[in-house]
This record gives C-alpha cells, sequence and structure tokens, in this order.
C-alpha cells in the first residue's frame, strides 16, 4: 500500500516546521515547494537525513516546480510574505492574494481530488482566495487559524494555573484576528470549566493575549512571525484528514448557514475526517458569543469584498 502524499507549499520556517513534523511521525511521503532555487532541495534532503535518527520512512521530496505534487491527498499552502512588525493581517492582503491564487491553480490541477490546508495570512480571506480560484466543494478547502489559537489558548491557561496542557481543551472561533472568539465556557482542563478555576479578571486578562499571541511573538522575533507552532497545528488537521481520525478542531471553513453564518469562511468546530471536512458542529451559544461571532464573520466578509473589488481573483 502506497504512503499518503502531503505537499507543503513553501519551505520558509512554517513551511519546514509542517514537513519536520510529518516526517518524525511518519504520516505522509513530502514535496516540499519553493520559489527559491536550492532552498526546498536543501531542507528536505537535511530532513531526509534526520529520517534514520527517527526511524522514519519517508520519502522527502524539494523542489522549484509543482509537477512533483501530482495526485497530493493534502496540500497545506504556506506560501506568502509573513508579518512585520506593527504590520496588521489585512496590510498583507494585496500581496498574498496573488500568491495564493498562483499557487492555488497550480496546486488544483495536478490535485483535483486534495485537500487544500491554508495558513497564509490574512487567514480566512487567503482561504476565500483558495476556495474560489480551485472551485473545490467547501468540504476540502479550509484554513488553519483555530487549532493554533486554542493552542496558544491552552498554553496561557497551563501557564496560570500549572496543570499538564493535555488536561486542558479550548475552544477558540471565529476569524484568525484581534476579534477572534475564545470561549472560557467550553475551556476546560479535565471536563471542569475555567471559568471554575481562576477568576474573570485572569480569565479576561489570557483571552486578550490569546488574541494578540500572533502580535507578540512578531514583535519579540521583529523579523518574522510565529512558525512552530502554525506549522504543527496544520499537520494536525492533515493527520486527522488521512486517518479518518475524525477530530473535532476549530477551523475557518466556509459557513452556509450554521451559527446564523451565510457563505462566509470563519473559524467553526469541524469533524475533519476522511475527505476534508464531514461536518460543522453547531453548539448553542449565548446571545452575547454569537455576537460576538457575528462581528469576527463580518470582518472577514469586508476582507473578502475588498479582494473582490481588487479584480485579483
Amino acid at each position: 500500500m502506497s504512503r499518503p502524499k502531503i505537499s507543503i507549499i513553501g519551505a520558509g520556517n512554517v513551511g519546514a516546521s509542517a514537513a519536520f513534523k510529518v516526517a518524525e511521525t511518519e504520516l505522509a511521503d513530502v514535496v516540499l515547494v519553493d520559489i527559491v532555487e536550492g532552498m526546498p532541495q536543501g531542507k528536505s534532503l537535511d530532513l531526509m537525513e534526520m529520517c534514520p535518527v527517527t526511524g522514519s520512512d519517508i520519502k522527502l521530496v524539494g523542489t522549484n516546480s509543482y509537477d512533483e505534487t501530482k495526485n497530493s491527498d493534502v496540500v497545506i499552502i504556506t506560501s506568502g510574505i509573513p508579518r512585520k512588525p506593527g504590520m496588521s493581517r489585512d496590510d498583507l492582503v494585496s500581496t498574498n492574494t496573488k500568491i495564493v491564487k498562483e499557487v492555488t491553480q497550480e496546486v488544483s490541477k495536478r490535485s483535483p481530488d486534495a485537500v487544500l490546508i491554508l495558513v497564509t495570512n490574512p487567514l480566512d480571506a487567503m482561504v476565500y482566495v483558495a476556495h474560489k480560484v480551485s472551485g473545490f466543494p467547501r468540504e476540502r478547502v479550509m484554513g488553519m487559524a483555530g487549532v493554533l489559537d486554542s493552542a496558544r489558548f491552552r498554553t496561557f491557561i497551563s501557564m496560570e494555573l500549572d496543570v499538564s496542557v493535555e488536561n486542558i481543551h479550548a475552544f477558540v472561533l471565529g476569524g484568525h484576528g484581534d476579534d477572534m472568539v475564545p470561549l472560557a465556557r467550553f475551556t476546560t482542563v479535565s471536563g471542569i470549566p475555567i471559568t471554575e478555576l481562576m477568576p474573570e479578571d485572569r480569565v479576561n486578562a489570557i483571552i486578550d493575549r490569546t488574541r494578540k499571541g500572533g502580535a507578540e511573538i512578531v514583535s519579540l522575533l521583529k523579523t518574522g512571525s510565529a512558525f512552530y507552532a502554525p506549522g504543527v497545528s496544520a499537520v494536525e488537521m492533515a493527520e486527522s484528514i488521512l486517518k479518518d481520525k475524525k477530530k473535532i478542531l476549530p477551523c475557518c471553513v466556509l459557513a452556509n448557514g450554521e451559527y446564523d453564518i451565510n457563505n462566509i469562511f470563519v473559524g467553526l468546530p469541524v469533524k475533519l475526517g476522511s475527505g476534508g471536512m464531514q461536518k460543522i458542529i453547531e453548539i448553542k451559544l449565548s446571545d452575547e458569543e454569537l455576537k460576538d461571532l457575528h462581528v469576527s464573520a463580518s470582518h472577514v466578509e469586508e476582507l473578502c469584498k475588498k479582494i473582490d473589488t481588487m479584480n485579483i481573483i
């Protein structure tokens, strides 16, 4: 039986971190694509030379061409310019729209049955671009944001309570930006809501830090943005799809009436399995939580309308 195939477009820090995780866990064969000559070839060779140590029998290919991506099961798209200090995610729109359009055209014609996982920012808008350009059904075009944002939320809760991250289940919905919606009510430590384990002001402080999690790392690094956590978060989604694990993860997907949101890409709880998104899980939100989710979705909608007026796609 042949191994599944994951193509990772963009061999920068995020793409290389994702490739490392795929190789280490022996999840799939990897094709690493980048426009910079020699970089994907060098990184994939380095990863191949790691495999005897990790005991991973997989094949890694680095290339500047899309031809090697043919018949991929999953394509993870990380291509684009990263955020710099002082830059909002929206500042990236024009440049990254052009990049994501071109990448999507190239991979979708070579792998018409693949699931596309976007990591490029501004995330929700880039998933919209990939969906429009590929023509794929909504089940097979999604964005990695909620997994990362939830991981950040879990990290800060673990630091606050001094408990294992494995005991913490967190849910962050909405757009991948400052108006994301971390749901404290549905965030638990071994089933106990965090609202019962810490005072309201600490919960609110952690929610605020989660919303600014990406910007915090950008300001510390000064020359780029986060990459380890985004890379492995995309691979968690790919693993659930390839192994048909049916994990329920917060992902950026196209809402068609769920949560009273229509035709907008936004972070929602999704069952991920064979073929991609199998179901959007609808949980009962309070009026305030639903309002926050709608505000977040409306900002994504505005951004997508801005992209439409640019006449790029």
